[in-house]
C-alpha cells in the first residue's frame, strides 16, 4: 500500500523576514526563493514558490532566525491545519 504524501503551505511573514536565504538553502524541494524585487526596506524577502512541492518537513521553519515562517500542513480532506 502506498503512503499518502503530506502536503503543506508555507506562510512567510514578510515584515519579519530579513532575506538571509537560510530557508532557501534548507528547503530540500526548492519550494522557497528570494523575491526578485525588494520590499520597502530594500530587502529581497523569501517567498514560497507555490505548487505541490512542500512536504511539510519543517527545515525552513527550523533554520529561520527571525521566526518568519509557518508551515501549515494540509489534512487529507485538503484543508490546512
Amino acid at each position: 500500500m502506498r503512503k499518502k504524501r503530506t502536503r503543506a503551505n508555507i506562510v512567510i511573514d514578510a515584515e519579519r523576514c530579513k532575506g538571509c536565504g537560510l530557508c532557501v538553502a534548507a528547503c530540500p524541494k526548492g519550494d522557497i526563493r528570494l523575491a526578485a524585487e525588494t520590499d520597502r526596506r530594500g530587502i529581497h524577502v523569501a517567498r514560497p514558490r507555490g505548487g505541490e512541492r512542500c512536504t511539510a518537513c519543517g527545515a525552513c521553519y527550523v533554520v529561520c532566525p527571525d521566526v518568519a515562517i509557518t508551515v501549515c500542513k494540509e489534512s487529507p480532506s485538503g484543508s490546512s491545519t
